[in-house]
């Protein structure tokens, strides 16, 4: 089954690192029109110049304007939902602007996507949105939660959502890998914590992993995929072997390890072989989750005790083909 084909698609942040692949491989999966949302004007102007492509639109919008939204949303079968502020130090330094995109515009998502008629909707998290400690975290959790809590009060649209968490995305903009790969010249490479992990994932795994959900949701999962660890000492090794290690501190905001199975959310969660399904905690879920099975109980999904780890050999070869 091909969910993609003749269907018309709207990614929000679509001009993104995850939305420029989606959009790709949306196209090469017969989708009819697929329908860029995004802020900036010359991203756009960019992605314009990349993708040569009939199909594609785009729609210059922001996720707090919820008129623009609707307008956006006519005629559109799915949306993926990947615009977000995203980086933790400007989200603690303007709290209400994070609040304003990530939770107010979720609710807007939410609220055109039933009232205009949606089939699917998927929302991308973050690591960060379980047990947060910051507040780019905390947003997505109350985001995570009202994509979860819609399926409750679509009435007779029919519209379903789902919830894709999962960690670092190798190479995105504004991650670590580009910067290590910047300043590597100068032969110092800063590490916060020498103990410091992560779930590490390429982005094309990423996208599949959403078209794979688009699929098999119901309305009401948060999916979450198996995927390996890294250590950020060995990510210093394979991006800089010759590199001196500086020993700054960890940051405001940020953790030693990320979970994206907390042990309380363990109790209501099915794994698979590849990936998991943690499900809503209401009564209007009736479904049972077919081929899974049962987490032990103390069960928690961390970076830390992770049975998957990334070596550096095989850092440098993910890092080789960015």
């Amino acid at each position: 089954m091909n969910i993609l084909k003749n269907k018309t698609v709207l990614v929000t942040g679509g001009t993104g690192s995850f939305g420029k692949m989606f959009t790709r491989e949306a196209l090469s999966l017969g989708a009819k029109k697929v329908i860029v949302f995004s802020r900036d004007e010359l991203k756009q102007y960019e992605m314009r110049q990349e993708f040569e492509d009939s199909r594609i639109r785009f729609f210059i919008g922001d996720v707090r304007d919820k008129d623009r939204l609707y307008r956006a949303f006519e005629g559109v079968d799915i949306v993926i939902h990947a615009a977000a502020m995203k980086h933790v130090e400007a989200c603690e330094y303007n709290p209400f602007e994070a609040v304003k995109t990530n939770i107010h515009g979720a609710q807007n998502i939410i609220e055109a996507a039933i009232d205009k008629g949606v089939e699917k909707v998927i929302a991308l998290s973050t690591d960060k949105a379980a047990a947060p400690v910051n507040l780019y975290g905390a947003t997505k959790l109350a985001s995570d939660k009202l994509f979860i809590a819609a399926n409750a009060y679509v009435g007779e649209k029919h519209t379903k959502f789902s919830v894709v968490r999962y960690g670092n995305v190798v190479g995105s903009r504004g991650s670590v890998v580009p910067f290590f790969k910047k300043i590597k010249e100068t032969g110092i490479l800063p590490i916060t914590d020498e103990r410091m992990t992560r779930f590490w994932i390429t982005l094309d795994q990423g996208v599949q992993f959403v078209i794979d959900n688009l699929e098999r949701m119901h309305g009401g999962e948060l999916f979450v995929p198996k995927i390996p660890s890294m250590n950020i000492i060995d990510l210093a090794k394979a991006i800089g072997p010759e590199c001196e290690i500086n020993i700054v501190g960890i940051r405001p905001g940020e953790k030693l390890h990320e979970t994206m199975i907390t042990e309380d959310d363990a109790r209501h969660t099915v794994e698979f072989d590849d990936y998991y399904v943690i499900a809503p905690e209401f009564t209007w879920w009736s479904k049972e989750i077919q081929g899974g099975k049962s987490l032990p109980e103390g069960f928690e999904y961390n970076s830390s005790i992770n049975d998957k780890w990334l070596t550096v050999e095989e850092l440098q070869e993910i890092i080789k083909e960015l």
